[in-house]
């Protein structure tokens, strides 16, 4: 279980979200080590950053489950951070989406600017069919940057949709073979990079500074009602029947 980070000649970084056994879902410390990841990163000479996951199964299946849900004040700012939800960035992510994109992944993606993904990918906000509130950022990032009604069935559904469906409602830019995702990734990010870094991050931050402020200023409110949730029967019902891979039972 590890955020790895290695170098594609002297401005380009690609993090890899490496947990095989579990989708590449992310454990508490994880969530620690990407934070500080993107610490690393806005201060370093990368000019653009490509996100994927290890594997050939899945790009980001989100929180893991299996380990610590606890919320406490701290808890949040650090996946706050991991997932970029509440801060500009200056630094362009492209998202290579090898897999499942489901939660916490999909939350992350958001982060991302420009999303490229293979054919049999798949994308989703399960987080209400487990009662769990989705603290990541889709409840304020997505409506943005897809149409409400789209965004709105994906959070309450819970539904997994195609990577063609994701092409439709503008959740990815374009599809790519498996073989050339990396590739691909790879040459935009370079195209990116021989622009001006300056102009590049100022540009990516005025736009993610706007995506977080609108976050950040609904934060109190989502807490509040994150906290209903995780101290309802629903709750324990539903990550209950996460664990034991069943059907939830909601009375």
């Amino acid at each position: 279980m590890k955020i790895d980070v290695t170098e594609h000649g002297p401005h380009i970084a690609i993090v890899t979200i490496d947990n095989q056994p579990r989708r590449n879902a992310m454990t508490r410390q994880m969530m620690a080590d990407l934070a500080a990841t993107w610490d690393r990163l806005e201060t370093s000479a990368c000019r653009c950053v490509v996100l994927t996951g290890a594997g050939d199964k899945a790009f980001n299946a989100g929180a893991d489950v299996s380990g610590d849900l606890s919320a406490s004040e701290d808890t949040a700012r650090i996946i706050n951070r991991a997932l970029l939800k509440t801060c500009a960035y200056p630094k362009p992510i492209i998202a290579a989406v090898n897999g499942v994109c489901a939660g916490g992944g999909v939350e992350l993606m958001l982060a991302s600017d420009i999303r490229l993904a293979v054919p049999d990918a798949r994308f989703g906000l399960p987080e209400v069919k487990w009662a769990i509130y989705p603290f990541g950022g889709s409840t304020a990032k997505l409506v943005h940057q897809i149409s409400y009604v789209h965004a709105m069935k994906l959070l309450l559904t819970a539904e997994m949709i195609t990577a063609d469906e994701a092409v439709r409602i503008n959740l990815i830019n374009e599809i790519v073979p498996r073989e050339r995702l990396m590739e691909r990734a790879l040459e935009v990010a370079m195209a990116i990079a021989a622009n001006s870094p300056r102009a590049v991050q100022a540009v990516k931050h005025h736009v993610s500074a706007g995506f977080a402020a609108n976050a950040l200023a609904r934060e109190p409110d989502e807490q509040v009602l994150g906290d209903k949730v995780r101290a309802s029967a629903d709750f324990v019902e539903g990550v209950a029947a996460f664990r034991a891979k069943r059907q939830p039972n909601y009375e």
